[in-house]
């Protein structure tokens, strides 16, 4: 194992050192779609507390109503906030529908006389997305000085009319999320009765390349016979968020009992924090080394796993989609299909951008699939995904597939995604 690593490693070019820690600074190609009018009748004062009664009958928040345009393929979204009296602010961030260069256009509007804060959208009946909430309530300097969106950016509130939420990647509180009558739903994520279910058994593995030890989540499907068949094999980056919090045995157990999936395995190793996150998963071969000749020998001394690349999957999402593909690539003898979401593929920032998609393109046809999806919000990163999506056409990966949702940088999107890239990838 260790010489096959090393000599495909070998193709590849020496990733940069000492990239920064974000991707590239871009403005919005093109405004938020805001609309003056919202999606519902705003009270006057008074009228305040009939008017969240029925926000509440309605479902809660965001309000959803037709497209004052006509079109049936688009809808007018109205986000809410019940203010105080002290309240001088509140900002709105559904994920990728604001720009960073111009703050202000995701300020809600206020009601005088009222307690309601609002803000409209017209949307694609199709988007989905996560959406986060920012109010002051009055402490601290206010708007107009220098240091105002900083300070704002810290006063996170989820919405409390919304009965939907995720957990959130690094914070306690959670997320809330909004979904149009056109999106993907994530049922295959919902617990159902009588389904037989997988175990998952967490554990500290050590490792060398690393320097140090890692939680690791183990899954296995049910019905599992140690000296049965090999069983398929799933990697999927940032397993402390996939597993604990979001509950990803639910969705295999799934898949498996309706068919849609052989019985796999999944081994989901943790990315401790966010600095260790931007240290490992940018294209390092370390780290690919730790996957391919640590993780998964670990792995596979526990449960009966192939060690066939066409039946392993790495997937990842952001940098853990940048990660994935470019495990692939490094070890092809190992993971022969790379599940990639959203994927960083602008990286590094600077004279070294979009790293990865030069190095593939000096590279060999590699037997590998690579499973593509990004969200047409994703401003910044789209343009890299799209030339990536174009090498790998010119250098004939054939088998591969690339796709767009209507959605940002989001683990509401990436649940669907994931599904559907497990189904395509291992369901042959």
């Amino acid at each position: 194992m260790g010489s096959q690593l090393n000599s495909a490693l070998a193709r590849l070019p020496e990733p940069p050192e000492n990239t920064p820690n974000h991707p590239p600074r871009l403005p919005r190609p093109r405004p938020v779609p805001r609309l003056a009018r919202p999606a519902c009748t705003l009270p006057g004062p008074g009228g305040e507390d009939a008017f969240w009664a029925d926000v509440r009958a309605r479902g809660g928040t965001p309000l959803v109503g037709p497209d004052p345009r006509g079109s049936a393929d688009h809808r007018a979204v109205t986000f809410l906030w019940r203010g105080t009296a002290g309240t001088r602010a509140v900002q709105v961030l559904p994920n990728k529908l604001g720009d960073p260069r111009d703050p202000d256009g995701n300020l809600m509007e206020h009601v005088p006389g009222t307690d309601v804060w609002h803000w409209t959208l017209r949307l694609r009946h199709d988007w989905r997305g996560t959406y986060d909430l920012y109010v002051d309530e009055g402490d601290g300097p206010g708007p107009g000085t220098p240091a105002y969106q900083r300070r704002l950016r810290t006063l996170r509130r989820t919405d409390p009319f919304n009965p939907r939420t995720l957990p959130h990647r690094w914070q306690a509180d959670p997320v809330s999320y909004a979904e149009l009558p056109a999106s993907p739903h994530a049922v295959d994520w919902e617990p159902r009765p009588g389904v037989p279910r997988g175990t998952i058994t967490e554990h500290t593995v050590t490792s060398t390349r690393l320097g140090g030890s890692r939680r690791v989540w183990l899954y296995e499907p049910p019905g599992t016979v140690r000296e049965s068949e090999p069983l398929p094999v799933l990697v999927l980056l940032d397993g402390e968020h996939w597993q604990p919090r979001l509950g990803l045995s639910r969705l295999l157990d799934n898949l498996i009992a309706d068919g849609r999936v052989p019985a796999v395995a999944a081994v989901l190793p943790e990315a401790v924090d966010e600095a260790t996150r931007w240290a490992e998963l940018s294209c390092r071969p370390e780290y690919v080394d730790f996957l391919a000749g640590e993780l998964l020998p670990w792995a596979a001394g526990l449960l009966p796993l192939s060690d066939d690349p066409a039946h392993t999957v790495i997937a990842g999402q952001s940098l853990g989609g940048l990660t994935a593909a470019y495990a692939a690539a490094a070890a092809p003898h190992r993971f022969g299909n790379a599940l990639v979401q959203s994927g960083s593929f602008w990286w590094p920032v600077g004279p070294d951008a979009e790293w990865l998609t030069r190095a593939l393109a000096g590279m060999p046809r590699l037997p590998v699939r690579f499973r593509l999806s990004f969200g047409t919000q994703e401003w910044v990163a789209l343009p890299a995904a799209r030339r990536l999506r174009d090498t790998l056409t010119a250098l004939g990966y054939h088998d591969s597939s690339y796709r767009e949702f209507n959605g940002g940088h989001d683990y509401l999107c990436w649940r669907t995604e994931l599904a559907d890239g497990l189904v395509e990838l291992l369901g042959r």
